[in-house]
């Protein structure tokens, strides 16, 4: 089991000189193969095709067929959908080792999202069929992606729930945590979220309107639970917002 057999070919050195070393070690850092022997792992890093895709280019649009399965090597994409009335929402962003167009792995039709790109981004990609032959080798390719699915299927149901049962208020502190999570950076201000984000990207995620961001982000600001500049944020005091995002009911006004 330590080759990969009738699946993915070991890369010739012409085909590894496309990657560098720090690109393919972003690859295989990946959870899809995560599990896997290693010389498994850097074959498959190796076989992905790298594209470039510049900022606000896509990957793929919501509705086209999924053909390949990505992982983001460099720079940083954004996960939306769009619904039949053409309201954008902002399903998540995604960072470098972030695996994305699962549903290729899974033979089940149409991307459920588009994903572009927030800066200039590399990504590697593997098409369905190889990705396939592949998890038939190596069953733990499968577990995987149903394990990384069924986070994001979770994270998904949390918010779900959260824009029933929360204030507005607890929602975007909720929003501000998660991506603290996905891409927090300490500084000597606080943990900032370490890319370009708009408030309008915050009104998606937690589901409520710019307006109401913009005010809740100025308030939370005097009251120095936050920092917020032109696209950038950094939360200077985390256990303020935690106790936001976790208030009880019954402390709500």
């Amino acid at each position: 089991m330590g080759h990969i057999i009738g699946a993915v070919a070991a890369p010739s050195a012409a085909a590894a000189t496309a990657h560098s070393a720090p690109e393919t070690a972003v690859i295989a850092s990946s959870v899809l193969f995560r599990g896997l022997p290693p010389d498994a792992v850097l074959n498959l890093a190796l076989a992905g095709a790298l594209k470039r895709i510049p900022k606000g280019a896509a990957a793929f649009e919501q509705g086209t067929p999924a053909e390949r399965l990505f992982v983001v090597v460099r720079g940083r994409l954004k996960a939306t959908q769009s619904t039949p009335d053409g309201h954008q929402m902002t399903a998540r962003f995604l960072n470098p080792g972030d695996l994305f167009g699962c549903v290729a792995l899974m033979a089940a039709g149409n991307y459920p999202v588009s994903a572009s790109a927030e800066t200039d981004a590399i990504v590697a990609s593997w098409s369905s069929a190889t990705m396939l032959r592949v998890a038939h080798q190596y069953p733990q390719i499968a577990l995987n992606a149903l394990q990384y699915v069924g986070k994001q299927l979770r994270d998904t149901q949390a918010r779900l729930q959260e824009a029933m049962t929360e204030r507005t208020e607890q929602r975007i502190a909720h929003a501000l945590l998660r991506l603290l999570s996905q891409s927090g950076r300490k500084t000597a201000e606080g943990i900032e979220i370490d890319f370009p984000i708009s408030r309008q990207d915050i009104a998606e995620i937690a589901g409520s309107r710019l307006f109401t961001v913009s005010r809740t982000l100025s308030k939370w600001q005097v009251d120095g639970i936050v920092k917020s500049g032109r696209r950038r944020i950094t939360i200077v005091a985390p256990h303020r917002l935690t106790m936001i995002a976790e208030r009880p009911a019954r402390e709500r006004p």
